[in-house]
């Protein structure tokens, strides 16, 4: 137990992998709101981080998403897989080790993925 605390304390977002500090700082580039990063390492095997993210309309989404995948994908990181671009209520972008949720506020709120993975830890930007 106390190695994992010991995890916990050292997670700061400059120790955040670059594609995860990178994804965060194109949703922050186009005005992505109340972005945390929760780190799931120790708590699930699909994944090892969630970044989650909301804008304020569909097209403020797709905006946020576009963004994340241009400027990942110029250090030649491409998603798996991406779902949601349709409606843009929640869009879904699967690197791997890591998943970018980009919801309005109204389906963040909704599915309140924060409090469903709340033993994580996190941190706020």
């Amino acid at each position: 137990m106390s190695n994992e605390k010991e995890i916990t304390k050292k997670m700061t977002k400059q120790s955040l992998p670059q594609s995860v500090r990178i994804a965060v700082k194109s949703s922050q580039a186009k005005k992505g709101e109340d972005i945390v990063v929760l780190r799931l390492s120790e708590i699930s095997s699909f994944t090892d981080f969630f970044i989650i993210i909301n804008g304020n309309s569909g097209r403020h989404n797709i905006a946020i998403y576009e963004n994340i995948e241009q400027e990942l994908k110029k250090l030649k990181i491409k998603p798996l897989s991406i779902e949601g671009k349709e409606n843009a209520e929640w869009i879904l972008m699967d690197y791997g080790n890591f998943v970018v949720h980009i919801f309005s506020k109204k389906a963040r709120e909704y599915y309140s993925l924060e409090k469903l993975w709340g033993d994580a830890p996190k941190i706020s930007y």
